[in-house]
């Protein structure tokens, strides 16, 4: 019942954000958190070179704004820009699954 949650959420988002990907994408984008994102981020995304991005952490960010984050990076850092790998539905799905710790 608590996976149901996030779900609802992020099909309540803005059509903009697109459709949910499908199944086996988002064991992929799961996949790509853990690991690409996990390689800067550390494997428990707890921080490395990059900054913690488990749940506690982005509670004050807004949904849109770290979407935008994940598409377009952020210059003079060393986070880059996913929008050539990824859709908006899919950073959506990323976004969400970041804020919540769990797969939408």
């Amino acid at each position: 019942m608590l996976r149901l949650a996030p779900l609802l959420a992020l099909l309540a988002a803005p059509a903009a954000a697109g459709a949910l990907p499908p199944l086996d994408r988002a064991a992929e984008l799961e996949h790509l958190v853990r690991q690409d994102c996990g390689a800067c981020h550390g494997m428990t995304l707890a921080g490395g070179l990059g900054p913690d991005i488990r749940p506690a952490a982005l509670a004050a960010l807004d949904r849109t704004a770290l979407v935008s984050v994940i598409l377009d990076g952020r210059p003079g850092t060393a986070m880059p820009p996913w929008r050539p790998l990824l859709s908006e539905a899919e950073a959506a799905w990323i976004a969400e699954y970041l804020r919540t710790g769990d797969a939408p």
